[in-house]
């Protein structure tokens, strides 16, 4: 038997069906309500582990590549070759056009064709609206292996993105390079403001003559920042300086320091000290070998820019899963109710 867990319901359930459409002849079930119900039947749960499965053999991923044809036939996911590609991309002007590459972040960062957003086949599934923006558009998926492109089209085709299309990554043209995605921040292309190396931020850290702010998501701050770095979100930045204590400079941070530049830039148009960007983001200090500090000090705000997870929260946290349990087991009655949903389930 093959038991296919997660925090809840709804990655398990995907993961369950995805082996069974493919064909595995193994008896394969999801983990009813997943960790959560393990959690609450007061089964020991483990933390932090990072155990993953061995690399896949040849024979293994041939076999795969086998039993995805009868996914790809039975929802008729096409695939395309450069010259479709070229073609799609002339008319990106008129007909919204998403090239995804669903590898691991690992192997995205390895080697990748630039311009592709590195978007793993499971992310992309679960959190669709942070990849397509524009319903109706054109979607191509890229990988290696001829699978995982197949399997993570096989649910947007069911969640109604009939434009969706897969390419082998050889196949798809542009200059290879490496490194993680940088998503492109609006306004960053017009903007021209200070900028600080993290040594030179370091330096002013430990005289005590910066205020540093992190404009990072609340959950990746507590995960792991700077130290001596303040929470704040861009919207609510004013607010927090009016907090902070006195400072000769003004210092703002984000992940790879494009957000940082746009909200230095205004905020240098009314602020009464000298505003800089961290150069290259935190990522930069990380990579110049200076350590982050983790927790949840120093907070200026009530931390609501992301919904966390029940198993995340602080307080009851038993009582927010069993909430977030029976809100989720009855989606099911609400989209029978719903007239705008485009969920079909394909008979494989």
């Amino acid at each position: 038997m093959v038991i296919v867990n997660c925090g809840g319901r709804t990655r398990s359930i995907i993961g369950a069906q995805s082996l069974i459409n493919a064909g595995v002849p193994n008896k394969v079930v999801s983990l009813k309500d997943g960790t959560m119900a393990w959690h609450l039947a007061g089964f020991q749960v483990a933390q932090g582990a990072d155990r993953r499965p061995p690399e896949v053999s040849a024979a293994s991923a041939e076999a795969a590549r086998r039993s995805v044809e009868r996914v790809a036939n039975a929802l008729c996911i096409p695939r395309i070759d450069a010259a479709t590609l070229a073609a799609w991309r002339a008319e990106s002007d008129r007909r919204s056009l998403y090239e995804l590459d669903v590898r691991t972040p690992e192997e995205y960062e390895a080697g990748h064709v630039a311009g592709l957003r590195s978007s793993p086949g499971g992310q992309l599934v679960q959190e669709t609206d942070n990849y397509l923006a524009t319903w109706g558009a054109r979607v191509v998926l890229a990988d290696t292996d001829g699978v995982r492109a197949v399997m993570t089209a096989s649910w947007l085709k069911q969640m109604g993105w009939d434009d969706v299309a897969v390419i082998r990554l050889e196949d798809v043209s542009g200059t290879r390079v490496t490194g993680p995605h940088r998503p492109r921040a609006l306004g960053l292309e017009r903007e021209r403001v200070a900028t600080i190396s993290p040594a030179e931020l370091k330096r002013r850290l430990d005289a005590g003559t910066v205020a540093l702010i992190d404009l990072e998501y609340s959950k990746a701050y507590r995960n792991g920042h700077i130290p001596g770095a303040w929470f704040a979100t861009r919207t609510r930045l004013g607010e927090a300086l009016k907090k902070l204590a006195p400072a000769e400079s003004i210092v703002l941070t984000s992940p790879d320091g494009d957000l940082a530049c746009v909200a230095a830039a205004d905020l240098a148009r009314t602020a009464a000290l000298p505003v800089h960007a961290l150069k290259g983001g935190t990522r930069a200090w990380t990579s110049t070998g200076y350590a982050l500090a983790s927790g949840a000090d120093r907070m200026d705000e009530m931390p609501d820019d992301v919904w966390l997870p029940a198993r995340e929260q602080g307080g009851d946290r038993e009582s927010a899963m069993r909430a977030y349990l029976v809100w989720e087991i009855d989606l099911a009655n609400q989209m029978a109710t719903d007239d705008d949903h485009r969920f079909k389930v394909a008979k494989v």
